[in-house]
């Protein structure tokens, strides 16, 4: 029989290491790839990996998608559909797995893949790709991505879209390029365009998100972006560079640099690391070669630990030279107004804080599974950033740049404290 196809996925039959397509819903990628694929698989004998970040069950999978193309391209008698894999009559086989349980030795039984198909892609984290990339190694092997794009930080987004590898061909596709897109899908689209016009760029046009859905900054960042306020942001060795903290030790401790010059903010650093001794986070500053001020610490900076010795983290930074103060203790929704009251102030470097802008876009509430009501700030990896954030929102007004007579003093190292 004859396959319908748009034209724009024709590349999918040409030779490339990478194919990638991105858009909006009802654009036929995800429908196009498994066709594609069940096409070349009763032409010769593939084996084909299909995965995503997250399968905790064949359900998760494209598994009934594949099986519905199957009966649909009526190649009932080429293809055996079982439990939890695709069988050809020719040998080939689509194998379905999450890349999020995989290691590096667990994914060594996927290196003889032919084909391997990311769907949902966005998802995929830069660890997932720097596992599964390196075994698709086969000579001549290929890798399928398809994904609706949330955010244009998003790995998958930088990696394939913003700075595709070499071997490459990257489509986007919306709506406008399937010419099967139906009524029902138009009138769904038609109303989410009316009442969410933002929304429908995102989910139908394929447009990045300026935050991700239910970011509690989505206003703010949106602000930043419109008003320009991403931008090179130079240091100015005039004005003090004041740190702002949040502690960790198993997870992130961030810094963020900032610069006051009357009633403007500038965000002009930002640093982020796990498993570091105090000494060392005091010798990084050093690097940096700022002109400093006040290092300021959250409220937890005052505690003393066993792991130091009976120290606070105060003590240990005060005694390798930085002048340390204590952000107030707060409560968490008073610290997200007053930063939100910050936002028309900052400037944030494009760079240096690029982690810290996309902390703030991915910062969002845990939602309760029974009522789907928002709750608390979720704690994970862009957490950290945002809680920084706060303490800088609350201790804005204080950053001086008054002559401190200690600015040029170097750092005392020493090493015996955390």
């Amino acid at each position: 029989m004859l396959a319908e196809f748009p034209s724009k996925l024709k590349p999918l039959f040409q030779p490339y290491r990478y194919k990638v397509a991105y858009g909006g819903r009802g654009a036929t990628k995800s429908w196009g790839f498994a066709r594609a694929l069940l096409i070349q698989g009763a032409q010769r004998k593939l084996r084909i990996l299909c995965t995503r970040e997250v399968q905790k069950s064949i359900k998760d999978s494209v598994h009934s998608l594949l099986c519905d193309q199957i009966q649909a391209l009526g190649f009932g008698r080429l293809y055996d559909p079982l439990q939890t894999e695709i069988r050809g009559k020719n040998g080939t086989e689509f194998l379905f797995a999450g890349l999020s349980t995989q290691t590096v030795e667990s994914i060594k039984s996927y290196e003889g893949v032919d084909i391997c198909w990311v769907e949902e892609a966005r998802a995929v984290s830069k660890r997932s790709w720097s596992i599964l990339i390196p075994t698709i190694r086969k000579e001549g092997s290929e890798i399928w991505v398809s994904f609706n794009p949330e955010l244009d930080t998003d790995e998958t987004y930088v990696r394939f879209v913003v700075n595709p590898p070499p071997g490459s061909w990257v489509q986007k596709l919306t709506w406008r390029d399937n010419p099967w897109f139906s009524d029902t899908l138009r009138a769904e689209m038609e109303h989410l365009k009316k009442v969410d016009p933002e929304a429908y760029e995102n989910v139908w046009e394929g447009k990045c998100r300026t935050a991700v859905e239910g970011a509690i900054y989505a206003k703010e960042i949106a602000q930043l972006v419109e008003q320009r306020r991403i931008r090179n942001v130079p240091y100015d060795p005039m004005l003090r560079v004041h740190t702002i903290w949040d502690l960790g030790w198993n997870d992130q401790t961030t810094i963020i640099f900032a610069q006051r010059l009357g009633g403007e903010l500038r965000v002009i650093d930002y640093y982020e690391r796990s498993h570091t001794t105090y000494a060392e986070d005091a010798a990084m500053l050093e690097r940096k070669g700022y002109r400093y001020g006040k290092h300021w610490l959250p409220h937890d900076g005052k505690a003393q630990t066993k792991a130091a010795n009976g120290k606070s983290p105060e003590e240990i930074l005060k005694a390798l030279g930085l002048q340390v103060e204590i952000v107030p203790l707060h409560d968490v929704e008073q610290g997200i107004k007053a930063a939100r009251q910050m936002f028309p102030r900052c400037y944030f470097d494009q760079d240096k804080a690029a982690r810290l802008i996309d902390c703030l876009k991915r910062y969002r509430r845990r939602i309760n599974q029974t009522t789907q009501e928002p709750e608390a700030p979720l704690h994970d990896e862009y957490s950290h950033g945002a809680d920084a954030f706060r303490g800088l929102a609350l201790i804005v007004d204080k950053l001086k740049n008054d002559d401190n007579p200690n600015w040029n003093k170097p750092i005392r190292y020493q090493q015996q404290f955390v």
